[in-house]
């Protein structure tokens, strides 16, 4: 066989202490290791980058390892045949998190960790693989063990570009990668001279050199010792560390680029995904889920482009040609295709931002579902385009891509025209609300920003979301159509028109504009670094990106419109301002803004505040939580919003929406 995937498992005990959730009964949790064995030289295996120059066996595959998790029902008879996957982000568990509103755990055992149990009630299969080639162990993060490349046996070596941002003063020493979690290509020579340290304040900045002398390639480790047995500190020479002793000044972007060596193999990441799906659904033996019918794969953020990169590479048709993913639901992920199968990948870090990783190639043409033309290149593309084994989409994502991760580049062409999806397509803007959306969110001032962190709850979507894409998979019922801001109907619009119609709130900076999209010219040797130092943006030379229309409030006017933004209590936005010190004035990472709104007419007219004070939209928490509710049930019947979560968004709108708001009223 060309692919081979045998799993080992570890551990098998029963899951919340043996609880049974409703006709799907108890379930049981299984760990373990999966063994896989790949041919590097079949067809569906080729395109996967310096797959030729990995180690192979005796029968010249190429072996890895990989983590994996499966709850599922004990008795499998029970279970709806479905096997939900969560591509896990950073080696991190979310399903449960955002599905089942549970706490945030690596290492799901107890009732508390099921939280309001959806995933289980329905009888779903829910899997977790390690995909992440850079990740070290801890944490309970998923690892998977991928093998170096070698040109004849001699190490490859190659410029890697890392950028370092830190929010807090101190830092000294970091590893080279800039993530503890992450493993560093190490660098081929301790000489700094042979390396660049820069630093600047905001992305298109000139770069001011570190000169040699002031850093080195070192850590440092510290402890009580001595003959005074006071603490001590040493500073050893490594490979795969930075040490700058004056410290990183916090918010300044500083940028090593350096010569590394011994690159993984990271495209072997979708092979094991691809493999251990298609595992699950098809084989006989060794099958602990035997039976399933349907798989539907889910990511956010870093892992919706993971997968969206999965199925533009052609991964979702696996050995023998059979569809692995029925459906997938990237969340989050904006314009973005992960930038995994490439010589020196860097997976772990984070989407171009305005201000954060700005160069980092995330976001590369084609941006959408359907084919369009790149009209910087004349380049013609679409992520779906293998009809046969092509998924369902459902694409969901939050105001913040439109500010910070060029998201109406999903579904508009690369000049900003609305650019039709094909029918197997939804996308569904969940408009005004954050990035990470956290459903024990609660209201609080991060101290790099200028305003509150958004605090927009949409948790109830995603199971909506879920139940639509089981229906349209199993028997063909559409979703609702998409919701999603275009220019036809103007409320898809440019940041000079949005400035027209965000209200002036008192205090409250705007973004200059949603972040950008150069076409970049990156070295083909070595992806990622660029050609030119710095780039520039010359006129004709971007993307078009453009961000969703507001109301008198500022709240966006398209998309589907939580409870919490139907009903607001305040303005809720995609953006939110670094602070004075940190990048003043740039968009911060993935973070929303909540503005509240003035509490009575009396701050209003003491403030200047033009929008409507709370008690002049509620007379009293009881007419909130109407307003809540009638919100709740008119998204329940557009199928956006389950019968069971009526009830709980109404709860949890008690109390003027604490601890989600910050109001004082009584």
């Amino acid at each position: 066989m060309n692919s081979t995937a045998e799993l080992r498992i570890t551990e098998r005990q029963e899951f919340a202490g043996g609880h049974a959730f409703g006709s799907a009964g108890p379930y049981e949790r299984l760990v373990g290791r999966v063994d896989f064995a790949v041919n590097p030289r079949a067809r569906e295996n080729t395109s996967v980058v310096d797959l030729d120059k990995a180690p192979t066996d005796s029968r010249g595959r190429v072996r890895f390892v990989a983590d994996f998790m499966i709850l599922k029902p004990i008795d499998m008879s029970r279970s709806n045949q479905r096997l939900f996957f969560d591509y896990g982000n950073r080696g991190h568990k979310r399903a449960l998190q955002f599905f089942n509103d549970a706490r945030a755990s690596n290492d799901p055992r107890t009732i508390e960790d099921a939280g309001n149990s959806f995933l289980m009630r329905r009888g779903y299969v829910v899997a977790w693989l390690a995909w992440e080639g850079d990740l070290l162990p801890g944490n309970g993060r998923m690892v998977i063990d991928l093998p170096v490349a070698t040109e004849n046996g001699r190490p490859i070596t190659g410029l890697v570009r890392v950028e370092y941002i830190q929010d807090q003063p101190g830092t000294t020493t970091l590893p080279l990668s800039g993530k503890v979690a992450a493993r560093s290509y190490p660098t081929v020579s301790l000489d700094t001279s042979r390396a660049s340290l820069t630093r600047r304040r905001y992305p298109y900045d000139e770069r001011i050199p570190i000169p040699p002398d002031q850093w080195c390639f070192a850590r440092t480790e510290g402890g009580r010792g001595g003959e005074t047995g006071e603490s001590e500190r040493a500073i050893i020479p490594s490979s795969t560390h930075i040490h700058l002793p004056v410290g990183f000044e916090p918010g300044w972007i500083y940028e090593l680029v350096y010569t590394a060596q011994d690159p993984l193999v990271h495209g072997l990441g979708h092979v094991a995904v691809r493999d251990f799906v298609s595992f699950l659904r098809h084989a006989d033996s060794g099958n602990p889920v035997h039976g399933v019918q349907r798989a539907y794969g889910w990511g956010r953020s870093q892992t919706g482009r993971c997968l969206r990169d999965f199925v533009y590479r052609g991964f979702n048709a696996d050995a023998e040609g059979r569809r692995v993913f029925d459906g997938i639901m990237p969340h989050v992920a904006g314009a973005g295709r992960k930038w995994l199968n490439h010589r020196f990948a860097g997976p772990i870090v984070s989407g171009g931002q305005q201000y954060e990783d700005h160069f980092n190639p995330a976001d590369s043409f084609p941006f959408s579902y359907a084919f369009s033309t790149d009209h910087l290149t004349g380049r013609r593309d679409a992520i779906l385009k293998r009809p046969e084994t092509d998924p369902l989409v459902i694409h969901t994502q939050t105001a913040t891509e439109y500010w910070n991760r060029r998201g109406s580049l999903v579904h508009t062409d690369t000049e900003g025209n609305d650019l039709p999806q094909p029918d197997s397509v939804r996308i569904y803007v969940w408009a005004s609300s954050q990035h990470f959306g956290d459903p024990h969110a609660v209201a609080a001032r991060l101290p790099a920003c200028q305003a509150y962190s958004n605090t927009v709850a949409t948790s109830a979507l995603f199971r909506a979301v879920l139940d639509a894409m089981d229906r349209w998979a199993t028997d063909g019922t559409p979703p609702p159509r998409s919701r999603i801001p275009t220019r036809a109907d103007g409320t898809l619009v440019t940041v000079e028109e949005w400035r027209q119609q965000f209200p002036p709130i008192p205090g409250v900076a705007t973004p200059m504009g949603p972040n950008e999209l150069p076409l970049m010219d990156f070295g083909e040797e070595a992806p990622g670094i660029l050609t030119k130092e710095p780039p520039d943006l010359p006129p004709g030379k971007t993307y078009v990106v453009l961000v969703p229309a507001v109301d008198h409030d500022g709240n966006d006017v398209a998309g589907v419109r939580a409870p919490m933004v139907a009903a607001a209590l305040g303005t809720y936005t995609g953006w939110n301002l670094r602070a004075r010190g940190f990048g003043n004035g740039a968009l911060y990472r993935f973070e929303g803004s909540y503005l509240p709104f003035p509490e009575a007419a009396a701050e209003r007219a003491i403030t200047g505040d033009p929008r409507a004070a709370i008690l002049e939209r509620y007379p009293d928490q009881a007419a909130y939580q109407r307003a809540i509710a009638q919100a709740a049930r008119e998204l329940m019947t557009d199928g956006l919003m389950l019968e069971e979560d009526v009830e709980r968004v109404v709860a949890a709108a008690a109390s003027w929406g604490r601890p989600r708001h910050v109001v004082a009223l009584r």
